[in-house]
């Protein structure tokens, strides 16, 4: 691990996302429901 982090990270370049792909990762963002209960989280898509 050490040996991965000590290391010169090179510079990435940023990449713009289509708007199909954002519009639906906003769609799966909304359907997405968490719940918590007791010391256990449930997620559900809301189709």
């Amino acid at each position: 691990m050490e040996e991965i982090y000590s290391e010169e990270q090179q510079i990435c370049k940023i990449t713009k996302a289509r708007p199909a792909t954002v519009q639906f990762l906003l769609g799966f963002s909304k359907s997405m429901h968490v719940v918590d209960y007791k010391n256990t989280q449930f997620e559900t898509i809301l189709n």
